[in-house]
């Protein structure tokens, strides 16, 4: 009897872990539209595509399955919020997906911060990861920023260094910034509770990986930072006035499963105009 129980057990195990390693596969797409709250005279739109959380070591999803989520929306600009891999024998694989970037040919470039597990890499190994990204189309910020204008409009793009290893140095990004419409891309969400005074119409981020187990909650993430303790771990959020988004994350870390959590794509539009000073509202 003892025997046939442990058999169960083994079975129901590996019923459940199959189920959520399929999990892994079931990519969403989300499209989030950030208005002013009044109308702007002659505004613009601008289409990001976010992507974050890569863990190219459990990764579901394959570059023609991303290209086919998102060849046929027109988008301005791909930003990428850091975590592309932990492991020098992984870099290989960004190459495809690299290539997907290039084919989807953003009207005005491909940018990227690094994450944490990036940051595991010994310095050598870092630094042949950041030549890869540019060698291939893709800016790479650390405490750096960038503005171009769109259509008669100027758009800052702010690049913040990881906040959960210590990395982030506002001064810096936000150094000769001009009046303008302030993107920001992070890894760490977290760091918006200590941008009280640093101006930003919207912050895009990663890290929390939506819980990716989440069963019945994700307690798991409680040491990973303040925000997870006021519920903010996924999706559209506002704090001090400001809007943010945390993507999911396509891939995964440590085991290669999600529970009541999804590889997520998202598809920003932000309106750019005359009011690039916050009173966005996201639908």
């Amino acid at each position: 009897m003892k025997l046939l129980l442990a058999v169960i057990a083994i079975l129901v195990v590996f019923y459940f872990i199959r189920k959520a390693n399929k999990n892994t596969y079931h990519v969403k797409l989300n499209k989030i539209a950030v208005k002013p709250e009044q109308a702007i005279q002659n505004s613009t739109e601008v289409t990001i595509l976010h992507l974050s959380d890569l863990h190219l070591e459990n990764l579901s999803i394959s570059p023609d399955e991303l290209y086919r989520q998102v060849k046929n929306e027109k988008i301005d600009i791909i930003a990428i919020t850091g975590d592309f891999l932990d492991r020098t024998r992984s870099i290989p694989k960004l190459i495809p997906y690299l290539d997907v970037f290039k084919k989807i040919a953003p009207t005005h470039g491909t940018f990227a911060v690094f994450g944490n597990h990036d940051y595991v890499l010994r310095q050598k190994n870092f630094v042949k990861l950041k030549q890869l990204l540019n060698e291939n189309g893709v800016k790479t910020f650390q405490n750096e920023n960038e503005s171009f204008m769109i259509h008669g409009h100027r758009l800052n793009l702010i690049g913040i260094d990881d906040f959960s290893t210590k990395r982030s140095n506002l001064v810096e990004s936000y150094a000769s910034l001009k009046t303008g419409y302030n993107l920001v891309l992070t890894h760490d969400p977290n760091l918006v509770l200590h941008m009280k005074n640093y101006h930003f119409d919207y912050l895009l981020s990663g890290h929390f990986h939506g819980g990716q187990i989440c069963y019945p909650k994700p307690y798991h993430l409680v040491k990973m930072g303040k925000l997870v303790r006021m519920n903010m771990i996924k999706g559209f959020h506002i704090h001090d006035g400001k809007q943010f988004y945390i993507n999911e994350g396509l891939g995964q870390t440590g085991i290669n499963i999600r529970v009541r959590s999804n590889p997520e794509i998202t598809i920003h539009t932000l309106t750019l105009g005359a009011e690039d000073v916050g009173n966005r509202q996201a639908i």
